[in-house]
């Protein structure tokens, strides 16, 4: 099953790959990483999504971007991946912090076009807006690095529809990735994903089963184990399922830090969710 990028004019696997466990707190060994990223390619895969910060702070920043960029080497497969990273975040002391100063996401895309060992990167994505500068002036300058040809496509991640809409006025932006699941609906309820399929602009969920703190609590959840039980697969494989059935311009990208989790993750374009089904899981939301 494919997905198209529509902006991208772009035909990727339905499910993507979230990197960001791999190089997180508790994060695995780069051996058992390269198995996760192997699962995920033999299993048709083909889009991975990185960020500079995903990593444990600032001494450490890029780590997960070189780990894909190792993987994607090892395995022979970087010219057949496409691979989306993020700028516009600092790791202080392994906070989370800001900073979209044209300056800094300038020198951020530089150091992960280095990072990732590649001339031009195929999406570079703000990762999320800073209130202290306007927006227009951080996307301007996202526009002039994909003018210099150092970034393929522009997306944004953690934003609003009117930021959407802002941004689409300074430059053309393919995707936003938020954080959506099937217990955390936000974006279908207040319109944003009905937005982006409206403007051609895929939407991204990310932390698709519950991401790194909320995976369990999705996975017991009773009417999900119901439903698993029903289809012959796992609760969260019914979440990606229910996600990749509302609307054909999702690209959910589930994390994983074990290859069964991420094989698990492929199953779901499997599942052929009923229209019951779907009306019991729309009203978690």
């Amino acid at each position: 099953m494919k997905r198209v990028i529509s902006g991208m004019n772009l035909s990727v696997y339905a499910i993507g790959l979230g990197a960001m466990p791999l190089s997180l707190e508790r994060r695995p060994d780069e051996a058992r990483a390269l198995e996760v990223f192997r699962a995920f390619i033999d299993g048709g895969g083909d889009f991975i999504d990185t960020a500079n910060v995903y990593c444990l702070d600032n001494d450490d920043i890029g780590h997960n971007e070189r780990l894909v960029a190792r993987a994607l080497t090892t395995l022979g497969c970087r010219d057949r991946i496409t691979v989306a990273t993020k700028g516009g975040v600092t790791r202080p002391r392994g906070a989370w912090e800001t900073d979209g100063r044209p300056a800094f996401i300038r020198a951020s895309c530089e150091r992960s076009l280095r990072d990732l060992g590649t001339d031009c990167i195929a999406l570079y994505q703000l990762h999320a807006v800073d209130p202290r500068v306007p927006l227009e002036d951080t996307v301007g300058e996202l526009a002039r690095l994909q003018a210099e040809g150092k970034i393929r496509h522009i997306g944004l991640s953690n934003v609003r529809a009117a930021q959407l809409e802002a941004a689409l006025r300074v430059a053309r932006i393919v995707s936003v990735q938020n954080r959506c699941n099937v217990l955390e609906q936000r974006d279908f309820r207040n319109g944003l994903v009905d937005v982006c399929g409206r403007l051609g602009v895929t939407y991204i969920p990310h932390s698709p089963v519950g991401g790194y703190f909320g995976h369990r609590q999705l996975g017991s959840h009773p009417l999900l184990r119901k439903l698993a039980q029903a289809h012959d697969c796992s609760p969260q494989a019914v979440a990606l399922a229910w996600l990749l059935a509302r609307g054909d311009h999702l690209l959910p990208i589930p994390g994983a830090s074990r290859p069964e989790s991420i094989r698990d993750s492929l199953t779901a374009v499997s599942v052929a969710l009923t229209a019951e089904d779907m009306r019991a899981l729309d009203a978690l939301g």
